[in-house]
């Protein structure tokens, strides 16, 4: 099975309507404790051929959750992206889920996507990057790890929770750093395939029962304004629902550049009563 999601095999522009597939996917992992319920959706952009963002695939064991967004620009960005995904999994599928060990899969992408993209053109290409995945078996902590600007969000659970950005952009601007000639200040000046990158971000975030990881690459987040996310993120559809309306909106708001969003919540598992309670107090009893 892959570890990401196919490429949407694209078409020219002419032939591109208003608003492209979106593929989609979602899943539910069963922890000791509770549940992760994970949706993502990706649509290609009108500005590319085929989409240049990348997922995990979320028919897995493993609780581990990527979105990449390749570079555009860059030299074969769909595969720089799709690599990114498929080494972070390799990896830390066998090395668990630290910072360190996140860290050190992050600095082993770049340089193998580095050397796959030499051996077919001399041109650089690379990815963003953002990941989240538990580090307890409670599913009560998360890692959330990212390079460039791809973005992380939380949101509690329960009515008028603020969404909150967990990750800060990787941009020229952010580092305080002049960007190159042909580039904004809002590029990504930290990127993983091209030696861009040192160390990833990581912090820690703890997450109740309820409580919802929102990873979308800039094709979602640059788009998107405060009542746009509550809108969508409060109702009551399913997640998967959520994601599609999600990339709809960013494209009615004007996104032409790939969208992928990725929403997993923590819930928790239904235990039923042991007998003797049942018995205790829906029996003949006072405790009734």
């Amino acid at each position: 099975m892959s570890l990401i999601t196919p490429l949407d095999p694209g078409s020219s522009r002419g032939e591109r309507t208003a608003r492209p597939p979106v593929d989609v996917q979602q899943s539910v992992h069963t922890t000791l404790f509770g549940r992760i319920a994970s949706a993502v959706a990706s649509s290609c952009g009108s500005d590319h051929g085929v989409n240049e963002d990348a997922h995990s695939t979320l028919h897995r064991s493993t609780a581990l959750f990527v979105v990449a967004d390749g570079v555009g620009g860059g030299a074969m960005a769909a595969m720089a992206s799709r690599r990114l995904v498929a080494h972070l999994h390799a990896a830390l599928e066998i090395d668990g889920i630290a910072a360190d060990t996140v860290c050190q899969a992050m600095l082993d992408a770049d340089r193998a996507i580095a050397q796959s993209i030499a051996q077919l053109t001399d041109a650089p290409g690379a990815a963003t990057v953002a990941l989240c995945a538990p580090v307890n078996v409670l599913a009560s902590k998360w890692l959330i790890a990212w390079v460039g600007d791809c973005r992380v969000y939380r949101l509690g659970a329960g009515t008028g929770q603020a969404l909150r950005a967990l990750t800060v952009d990787d941009t020229f601007e952010h580092l305080n750093e002049t960007p190159p000639s042909g580039s904004s200040a809002d590029d990504p000046a930290r990127m993983v395939g091209n030696g861009a990158v040192v160390r990833a971000n990581v912090v820690f975030t703890e997450m109740g029962v309820g409580d919802m990881l929102v990873a979308c690459s800039d094709g979602v987040h640059k788009h998107l304004e405060a009542r746009d996310w509550s809108r969508v993120l409060n109702g009551e559809r399913a997640l998967s629902q959520r994601c599609e309306e999600l990339i709809g909106v960013a494209r009615a708001n004007g996104s032409t550049d790939d969208a992928t969003v990725l929403l997993v919540q923590r819930s928790g598992l239904a235990v039923p009563r042991m007998s003797w309670i049942h018995r205790r107090v829906n029996g003949d009893g006072a405790s009734r």
